[in-house]
């Protein structure tokens, strides 16, 4: 028999599910995006970098990138904790600065930390407006009565 998840022990029959966050859904299109790029631009340093450094040097890239990479993809799954955009933020500005290793990701960068930007700002006012509907619709609920 399969394991039934917290969501599912908790499941009554009526119940609403309240809605899901635009913002952590913004959040975390942005970071995998970023995670494949971190991915793509670290195998470009890579091979751009093949007669000028040793192993060893590769090497570590090689494992950096695929940590930072990770890094992108974990923090995803802690956008629901008070720290984790906090985190995101600081992911923003490291990915800015790999442009020290390949000067493309500088632009990338950017443009990665203003989707960034906007994602929080933009998902930030639609969770609000998705609340406000969401009060009005129970509360419009407890006056009429269910359908």
């Amino acid at each position: 028999m399969a394991r039934l998840t917290k969501a599912q022990r908790e499941w009554r029959p009526g119940q609403v599910k309240k809605p899901g966050s635009v913002k952590v859904m913004f959040a975390s299109t942005v970071l995998l995006l970023e995670a494949f790029v971190v991915f793509f631009g670290t195998l470009a340093y890579f091979g751009l970098q093949h007669l000028h450094s040793g192993v060893g040097a590769k090497t570590g890239v090689m494992v950096g990138g695929v940590i930072l990479a990770a890094a992108f993809i974990a923090n995803c799954a802690f956008l629901r904790k008070p720290w984790g955009y906090a985190a995101g933020w600081i992911l923003q500005l490291l990915l800015v600065a790999t442009g020290f290793l390949l000067p493309a990701m500088f632009v990338i960068g950017l443009c990665f930390l203003a989707a960034w930007w906007y994602s929080m700002l933009t998902g930030t006012k639609i969770d609000r407006e998705k609340k406000e509907r969401w009060d009005a619709e129970l509360e419009w609920e407890r006056t009429h009565g269910g359908a």
